[in-house]
C-alpha cells in the first residue's frame, strides 16, 4: 500500500471521513424492522379479508405542513466531534478493504494500458514503416548513387544525374557567368585565395573557398552572409578549424547598408554559384571544419578532413537535394498511408490529415516516421560500411533521422509519462463529475422536503 504525505487540511478531512464512516457502520439498520412490519401488516390484512371484513382506508385531506428544519453543523463542530472521538492521524486508504484497493489499482493500470494501446503500433503500422524505409533505401542505393568525377563531369545515380541536369538547364552556365561578373552578385566574402586577405585563411583556394566561407552555406548564409554583406566582412572557418572574420579592403564597394538589399544580394550570389564546378556546399557543411578530431580510415583522417574531401569530390548542394528524395519518399508514403488507415478505422478525413505529429492529434504518426527513417538510415549505414566510401552518406536522411530520434527520445523519457497521467486524470475526473452530479441530484431531492439552516 502506497503511503502519502497529507497536508493539514487533507489530514483534517480524513479524520472527519473516518468519524462519519464509523458512525454509519455503528448506526443500527432500520431495513429489517421495516421489512418485518410490512410483512405483519400484509398478513393482518390477508387474515381480515379471509374472515369477511372489508378494509376501507378513509381518504384524508392532506393539509400542507411546514417543512421540518434541519440545521447543518459548522465544519469546525464536525471536526471537533472527530477529534473528541479520538481520531488522530489517519491514512485515507485504511477506509477501504484490500480487495477494493486492488480493484482501484487494477482499474488505473487498465487506463494506462488503454493509453499505451492508443500509441502502440500494430502489424499494419509496422508494415507501412518497413515498406517506406525499404523503398527509400532502394532509391538511395540504386537511383541516388554515389557522386564521382568523370571526364564528362560529375556523375552519380540516374535520379541524381537527372536532378543535376535539371539545375543546369534552369541555371545555364553562360547566364550564370554573366550574373557572377555583374555587380549585383558581388559580395565581400567571396575571396578565392589569400592574395587580398588581411589574416591568412588556411586552405582558401578556388576549390575550397565556398566550403570555408560561411556566407556560402545555404542556411548560415542567410545569417552570417547577410551580416558580412552589411559589415563588409568575410567570416570563415579554415581547414584547421580556426574562425576568422576580417575586412577585405579591395571588396569594400560590395557592402549593402539596407537589410533587404543585403538579402537580395545574398540570393543573387547563391544563384550565380549553384551550378559552378565547385558549387555551394550542403547545408551546415562548413561547420564540420570545426570537427578537428577522429582517426578514420587507413589515412587516419579527422572528421573535418573527411568532409573537406567529400566536398572536393562533388558532395555539394545539388547532391544534397538528390539525397533528399529518399527522405521525402518516407514522409509521403507514411503520412498518406497513415491517413488512409485512419479513415478506414472510422475517423473523418479532417481528423486523419497527417500534417501534425502532435501525439494528442495523431498518436502513432511520429513513431511511425521514426521507425521508417530508422530503417532507411540503417540501410544507408550499411551502404557506407560496405562501400568504405563517405560519399555514400545520405546527409539528408541522417539529419531527418536525428530530428525524429531526438523527438522520440523526448517522447519516451518525458512527454509520454506526462500525457499518460493527463489521459488518466481526464477519465477519472469525468467519472468524478458523474458522481458529483448524482450527489447533487440526491441533495436537491432531499433538501426540497426540508428547510436547511447553517449554524
Amino acid at each position: 500500500m502506497k503511503q502519502y504525505q497529507y497536508s493539514d487540511s487533507e489530514a483534517e478531512f480524513n479524520r472527519v471521513l473516518k468519524h462519519q464512516n464509523d458512525l454509519l457502520i455503528n448506526m443500527p439498520s432500520l431495513s429489517e424492522s421495516i421489512e418485518t412490519t410490512c410483512d405483519n401488516i400484509n398478513d393482518s390484512e390477508a387474515l381480515l379479508k379471509s374472515l369477511g371484513y372489508q378494509i376501507n382506508i378513509p381518504i384524508k385531506e392532506v393539509i400542507p405542513e411546514e417543512k421540518p428544519t434541519i440545521p447543518l453543523p459548522a465544519w469546525e463542530d464536525i471536526l471537533l466531534d472527530a477529534e473528541q472521538d479520538g481520531i488522530g492521524t489517519f491514512d485515507l486508504q485504511s477506509l477501504f478493504t484490500e480487495e477494493e484497493l486492488k480493484a482501484n489499482e487494477d482499474y488505473i493500470e487498465k487506463l494506462y494500458l488503454d493509453f499505451n494501446e492508443l500509441h502502440k503500433l500494430d502489424a499494419i503500422d509496422y508494415s507501412i514503416c518497413a515498406l517506406a524505409g525499404i523503398i527509400a533505401a532502394t532509391v538511395d542505393i540504386l537511383l541516388v548513387g554515389i557522386p564521382h568525377k568523370t571526364k564528362d563531369g560529375l556523375k552519380s545515380g540516374p535520379l541524381s544525374d537527372y536532378i543535376r541536369n535539371s539545375f543546369d538547364k534552369k541555371f545555364p552556365e553562360e547566364e550564370m557567368n554573366k550574373l557572377a561578373n555583374s555587380k549585383l552578385s558581388k559580395v565581400p566574402y567571396d575571396a578565392q585565395d589569400n592574395r587580398n586577405t588581411v589574416e591568412y585563411v588556411e586552405g582558401m583556394s578556388a576549390y575550397y573557398h565556398r566550403l570555408l566561407s560561411l556566407g556560402h552555406d545555404p542556411i548560415l548564409g542567410f545569417i552570417v552572409g547577410v551580416f558580412d554583406i552589411m559589415t563588409g566582412k568575410m567570416t570563415t572557418i579554415d581547414k584547421s578549424g580556426k574562425i576568422v572574420s576580417q575586412v577585405i579592403e579591395s571588396y569594400s564597394d560590395r557592402k549593402e547598408s539596407d537589410l533587404f538589399a543585403a538579402l537580395l544580394k545574398q540570393l543573387i550570389h547563391f544563384k550565380s554559384d549553384i551550378t559552378t564546378s565547385m558549387g555551394l556546399p550542403a547545408p551546415m557543411m562548413a561547420v564540420f571544419n570545426l570537427f578537428q578530431f577522429g582517426n578514420i580510415g587507413d589515412e587516419h583522417q579527422t572528421i573535418a578532413e573527411i568532409v573537406q574531401g567529400m566536398y572536393y569530390e562533388g558532395y555539394d548542394f545539388i547532391h544534397f537535394c538528390s539525397t533528399s528524395t529518399s527522405a521525402m519518399l518516407i514522409e509521403v508514403i507514411v503520412r498518406s498511408s497513415y491517413c488512409i488507415k485512419r479513415v478506414n478505422e472510422g475517423n473523418t478525413i479532417r481528423e486523419s490529415i497527417p500534417f501534425s505529429t502532435n501525439r494528442e492529434k495523431n498518436p502513432k504518426l511520429a513513431t511511425m516516421l521514426f521507425v521508417a527513417h530508422s530503417i532507411a538510415t540503417g540501410c544507408n549505414t550499411g551502404k557506407v560500411y560496405f562501400t568504405k566510401n563517405p560519399m555514400a552518406i545520405n546527409y539528408t536522411q541522417w539529419i531527418v533521422f536525428s530530428k525524429y530520434f531526438i523527438s522520440q527520445l523526448n517522447w519516451v523519457m518525458y512527454k509520454k509519462p506526462t500525457l499518460r497521467e493527463k489521459y488518466v486524470s481526464i477519465l477519472l475526473n469525468n467519472e468524478f463529475d458523474t458522481v458529483f452530479d448524482e450527489v447533487e441530484t440526491s441533495w436537491q431531492s432531499f433538501s426540497s422536503e426540508y428547510t436547511i439552516t447553517m449554524n
